[in-house]
C-alpha cells in the first residue's frame, strides 16, 4: 500500500448522528426512529419474516438451527445486502472494473481523486465490494440449507443513484448523495478512558465535525460535481471517511450478535465473518487519515465542509494522531479489571435496532418507503429478540 505522509485512524461503533429534514421522506424516517426504539417491542409470530418452519434440512450432516439463530442471520444478510448495494455504487465509479464485480464503467476524475490519497484505493474498493457479495450470498444460502427463507430487498430497489459518467444508472437500495457521518469512531478507538459499553453517555469528539451536520455527497451526483477539483476532492474525502464509518459498524455488530447465538455453527459463522469487517475497517481507517486537509463549498446545497489536518492543533495528540491506528486499551467488562485492547462496543442488548438506527441516521435510506422501514424494523426486532438457548 502506498502510504504517504501519515497513516491514519481507528475503529468504532454505532453512532447517533442527527439528519436534517428532507420533506416527505423525513416523515417516514422520523416515524421509524420513534416507533422502532420502543423498549421491548414484540414481534408477532405470524409476520412470516423468518419464512417457513425449518423442515428437512439440507443433507449436510450439520445441526438444526433455531428461529432465533435464523433471525440473527437474516438481519446479518439484510445488512450485507445493503452494504453490497452501496459498495457497488463506489465500485462502478472508482473501483476496478471486471467480471468479478460487474456494472459501471468508472469515472476517471473521481477515481483519480481517491487514488491521489492512496493508489491502491480502486483495488481495495473492488475487493471490499466482492467480499460483501460473498457475505450476502453465503448467509442466504446457509439459511436456505436450514429450511429458512432467504432475505430479499429487491422490491425496495427504487432509489436513483449517481448520474455521473461511469454509473450504471441502476435503481439502488441506498443513497450515497445525502450522507451525515458520525466520525466519532476515530477518537473512540484512541481513547484509553472510555468505552461506550461502560460509558454510553460519553460523547467522543468528531474527527470531521462538518460531516456530522447537513447532507453531503460521497459520490459525484452528476458530471457537474467533477468540474471543481477542490469540491471533487471533498466528495472523495467524504467517501474515505464513509468507508471506515460503515465498516466499524459491522466490526461491532457481529460479535454483539454472536453472544445471542445458540448453535455453535451459527456462532462460528458470526465470529468468522465479523473479523473480515474488522480487516476492512482497519484498512479504511488507516487511509482516511491521509485525506488531504481542505475546505470546499457544495455548489448545490451551499454547505461548506472543512477536512482538518488531524495532526495539528486543535487536533493532534493521542486523540487524533493519524498514525495511531491500533486500538488503544480501554476499560472492558468492568473498571475493576485491567484495561484491554478490544472491539467496542460489543454490548448485545438492542444491537440490531441500534445498527439500523445508525444506518438511518447516516442518511443511507433517504427516499426509502415506509414498507422498507417496516421490513427492516421487523428483521432487527427479531434479531434482538433472539436468545441463547438455556437463558
Amino acid at each position: 500500500m502506498n502510504k504517504k505522509n501519515s497513516p491514519s485512524t481507528q475503529a468504532g461503533t454505532h453512532g447517533s448522528a442527527k439528519t436534517p429534514g428532507v420533506g416527505p421522506a423525513e416523515v417516514n424516517r422520523r416515524s421509524f426512529l420513534k416507533n422502532s426504539m420502543v423498549a421491548g417491542a414484540a414481534v408477532t409470530a405470524g409476520t412470516g419474516m423468518l419464512g417457513g418452519l425449518p423442515s428437512a434440512l439440507a443433507e449436510d450432516g450439520h445441526e438444526h438451527i433455531s428461529r432465533g439463530d435464523a433471525a440473527l442471520l437474516r438481519f446479518a444478510a439484510a445488512a450485507e445486502i445493503l452494504e453490497t448495494d452501496f459498495w457497488v455504487q463506489y465500485n462502478e465509479l472508482a473501483g476496478v472494473q471486471d467480471d468479478e464485480v460487474p456494472g459501471g464503467s468508472g469515472n476517471s476524475l473521481y477515481t483519480a481523486a481517491l487514488a491521489s490519497v492512496d493508489d491502491d484505493n480502486p483495488q481495495y474498493i473492488h475487493d471490499n465490494t466482492d467480499d460483501e457479495f460473498t457475505h450476502q450470498n453465503f448467509l442466504n444460502a446457509y439459511l436456505q440449507s436450514k429450511g429458512f427463507a432467504p432475505v430479499s430487498l429487491e422490491r425496495f430497489r427504487t432509489l436513483a443513484g449517481s448520474e455521473a459518467t461511469g454509473s450504471s444508472g441502476k435503481p439502488r437500495l441506498t443513497n450515497l448523495m445525502q450522507l451525515t457521518l458520525d466520525t466519532s469512531w476515530y477518537t473512540r478507538y484512541r481513547s484509553d478512558d472510555h468505552n461506550p459499553d461502560l460509558d454510553p453517555k460519553f460523547v467522543f469528539p468528531q474527527a470531521v465535525p462538518d460531516l456530522f451536520h447537513g447532507q453531503h455527497p460521497a459520490i459525484p451526483r452528476t458530471d457537474a460535481d467533477t468540474t471543481d477539483p477542490d469540491f471533487l476532492q471533498c466528495i472523495a474525502n467524504t467517501a474515505l471517511f464513509h468507508f471506515p464509518t460503515i465498516e466499524q459498524g459491522g466490526n461491532s455488530l457481529y460479535p454483539s450478535m454472536a453472544q445471542r447465538a445458540s448453535s455453535v455453527e451459527v456462532l462460528r459463522i458470526l465470529i468468522s465473518i465479523g473479523p473480515t469487517e474488522t480487516m476492512h475497517f482497519q484498512t479504511w481507517s488507516d487511509i482516511a487519515g491521509d485525506a488531504p486537509p481542505l475546505t470546499a463549498k457544495d455548489p448545490v446545497t451551499g454547505l461548506s465542509v472543512t477536512f482538518p489536518d488531524l495532526n495539528s492543533a486543535p487536533f493532534g495528540g493521542e486523540a487524533f494522531g493519524t498514525n495511531l491506528i491500533m486500538p488503544e486499551p480501554c476499560p472492558f467488562i468492568s473498571r475493576k479489571l485491567p484495561r484491554c485492547s478490544v472491539i467496542r462496543p460489543t454490548e448485545t442488548k438492542g444491537v440490531a435496532m441500534g445498527a439500523l438506527k445508525f444506518l438511518t441516521d447516516m442518511g443511507l435510506f433517504i427516499g426509502q418507503s415506509p414498507e422498507f422501514f417496516h421490513f427492516m424494523t421487523e428483521l432487527a426486532q427479531q434479531a434482538d429478540n433472539a436468545r441463547r438457548e438455556g437463558r
